[in-house]
């Protein structure tokens, strides 16, 4: 299992004011902040981002809906940073997330869920190296 897992704040979370929040959350579970960015990407990037995604019917909504607003990208670094980030932010659908998570408490609906976690190690090198030079990371 690896140390290090990414992150981003998505666009619902940010404008409605709660990245603080999220962010002191995160760092209350234990896990180091690496890197950070606060950034707008295009629709474009987004799509590069989710092209995992690109076959399904919500692709370009998501894209659109990622591009839609400023987003918070951090790679964040904890013994077992994976599984227990996902453990933290909770379930895809927040009426599904367990009490406390960062989507139970800030997520709107499915689609504005708050944050992205990496699914896997693999997938959180692959995401850190889309947002973040080595050099960039602490």
């Amino acid at each position: 299992m690896g140390n290090q897992t990414f992150t981003m704040i998505k666009p619902d979370a940010f404008a409605d004011g709660h990245s603080g929040a999220i962010l002191d959350m995160i760092i209350k579970a234990g896990f180091s902040i690496k890197a950070m960015k606060l950034l707008r990407i295009t629709a474009e990037q987004a799509g590069q981002f989710y092209a995992v995604h690109k076959e399904r019917p919500f692709y370009n909504d998501l894209c659109n809906y990622m591009s839609s607003g400023p987003i918070i990208a951090a790679v964040l670094e904890k013994e077992n940073a994976v599984a227990d980030f996902r453990k933290l932010i909770g379930a895809t659908n927040p009426a599904d997330a367990a009490e406390g998570t960062v989507r139970k408490l800030f997520a709107k609906s499915i689609e504005a869920n708050a944050v992205h976690g990496s699914d896997s190690d693999e997938n959180a090198h692959i995401e850190s190296d889309f947002y973040f030079s080595k050099l960039e990371r602490v």
